[in-house]
C-alpha cells in the first residue's frame, strides 16, 4: 500500500495554534520533512514528537523530491512542515505536490496556521474578493508589477521583510496614491502584535518612527473599493 504526503501547518508564532491533528500527524509520519531543522526541532520537542527531521529547502528540493516519491511509492507517510505557516505558501512544497500527484500518489493539507488570513480580516478591507501576491521581486519585474497591481480591482495581500518594508510601501504610494487605503500587520499572534491601518501615507509615517522587527504583512485596497469611495463622495457633495 502507497504512503501518503502530508503537509502540515505549524503555528507562525504562538505555539498554541498547532492543532491536535497536526501534533498526530506528526508523531505518526515516518519520515518528517523541514524546511529549517534548526528551527523545527524545538518544536517537535516541545510537542513530544521524539523523531528526526530532514531538510527539505528550496536548494535541494527538486534533488530530494526523487527519494521522498521513492519512499511514498514503498508506503512510507511523509510529513512536510514549513519554518511557520502552512507549507507551499511563500514556502517549499509546491514542486514535492506536484511531482506528487504526477506519481498519482496521495496528498493532504491539513488546515491551520497562515499569516495573511487573519491579517486580511483584521485589516478592515474587503474580504470577499482578495488577491495573494507573497513576496513581490526583489529586482527583475518590480516596476512592472507595480504598475499591473494599480489596477487590481479586489484587495491585494503582500509578504515583506522589515528591511524592506519602507521602500515597498513608498512604492506603493507611488503607483497607487499616498490616500490608498492599506493595513500593515506585525509578529501576528506573538505578544507584541500589531496591526497599522490607514492611507499608505500615513502608514509609512507611522513605521519611519517606530523599530522595524518581525515579519509583515501588507493588505493594500483594490481599485473597486477606490471608486466604492469616491461615487460616496461625489454622491454626498
Amino acid at each position: 500500500m502507497e504512503g501518503k504526503l502530508f503537509l502540515v501547518p505549524t503555528p507562525i508564532g504562538n505555539l498554541e495554534d498547532m492543532t491536535f491533528r497536526a501534533i498526530r500527524i506528526l508523531k505518526e509520519a515516518d519520515v518528517i520533512l523541514a524546511e529549517d531543522t534548526r528551527t523545527s526541532a524545538p518544536l517537535l520537542k516541545h510537542f513530544g514528537i521524539d523523531k528526526k527531521a530532514y531538510s527539505h529547502h528550496q536548494h535541494n528540493e527538486h534533488q530530494a523530491t526523487t527519494e521522498i516519491i521513492r519512499f511514498l511509492k514503498e508506503g512510507k507517510n511523509v510529513a512536510l512542515i514549513s519554518d511557520a505557516g502552512t507549507p507551499a505558501i511563500s514556502d517549499p512544497g509546491f514542486f514535492l505536490v506536484r511531482e506528487t500527484l504526477k506519481n498519482d500518489l496521495q496528498v493532504e493539507c491539513l488546515p491551520g496556521a497562515t499569516a495573511f488570513v487573519p491579517a486580511l480580516v483584521n485589516s478592515g478591507l474587503p474580504s470577499d474578493a482578495f488577491v495573494f501576491e507573497g513576496f513581490l521581486p526583489v529586482k527583475k519585474g518590480r516596476q512592472t508589477r507595480f504598475k499591473k497591481l494599480a489596477d487590481e480591482e479586489r484587495t491585494m495581500i503582500f509578504y515583506e521583510s522589515p528591511h524592506r518594508l519602507l521602500k515597498t510601501l513608498e512604492e506603493f504610494a507611488q503607483y497607487m496614491g499616498e490616500d490608498r487605503q492599506a493595513s500593515v500587520s506585525r509578529e501576528l499572534t506573538k505578544m507584541y502584535e500589531e496591526t497599522v491601518r490607514g492611507t499608505l501615507a500615513e502608514i509609512k509615517s507611522h513605521f519611519e518612527n517606530n523599530i522595524l522587527k518581525g515579519e509583515f504583512v501588507i493588505c493594500v485596497a483594490g481599485r473597486e473599493e477606490v471608486k466604492k469611495k469616491e461615487k460616496y463622495k461625489a454622491d454626498k457633495d
